[in-house]
């Protein structure tokens, strides 16, 4: 009985928890191996190549999907430098996704909205990070524009040179009186006439 008592007690029996398994190097390797894994979950491509291998049929690579749902927490998203690949596992979560990413064309257009998305999310980011310009103070309408006044001085100046300037007398031509008509005419003739007579008086 003490034997059995003893043997039931012993460090070596596998419910102690003495016998826990540890990892040699503190579980490095085992997380960057499901790092690794899990960041390759962001290539669609990957996706539908499991897909098309029947991965998704075996219920222990199901179980191991759910499993590392884990990478979702803070602690250790902090590690991973592809955030796609927490969005597909979240996806591959469903049966109907499985099934729909062993189709070539489906993957292409995962492959394509996801190019969208790279393309577009930092002008979408920005809209939300950036400080918006605040709104400016309303502003009195500004008064009508005066006409421009001008020196004293010019006015004067002006004045002056129109009085001091000699106005030239007008020709009979300016007075409105018709090329055609006879008074004109002889008036020019008289004028003429008078001009010989007098140089001949002289």
């Amino acid at each position: 009985m003490a034997s059995a008592k003893e043997s039931d007690d012993s460090p070596n029996t596998p419910s102690s928890p003495n016998n826990v398994f540890k990892d040699p190097d503190d579980g490095r390797q085992r997380f960057l191996l499901e790092l690794e894994f899990v960041q390759c979950l962001a290539n669609p491509t990957y996706i539908h190549y499991l897909a098309q291998n029947r991965y998704f049929e075996d219920e222990a690579f199901i179980g191991y999907l759910k499993y590392l749902q884990y990478w979702q927490r803070p602690e250790y998203t902090k590690f991973i430098m592809y955030p796609h690949c927490l969005y597909f596992l979240e996806l591959l979560q469903n049966a109907n996704f499985r099934n729909a990413m062993a189709h070539p064309g489906n993957k292409e257009l995962a492959h394509r909205q996801q190019f969208f998305f790279w393309k577009n999310y930092r002008n979408n980011r920005l809209k939300h990070i950036l400080p918006r310009p605040l709104p400016e103070p309303p502003t009195a309408l500004p008064a009508a524009p005066q006409p421009p006044v001008a020196p004293v001085t010019s006015v004067a100046a002006t004045t002056i040179a129109m009085t001091a300037a000699p106005t030239p007398a007008l020709s009979p031509m300016q007075y409105g009186i018709p090329s055609g008509s006879a008074l004109g005419k002889s008036e020019l003739r008289t004028g003429g006439v008078d001009r010989r007579k007098r140089k001949k008086e002289v």
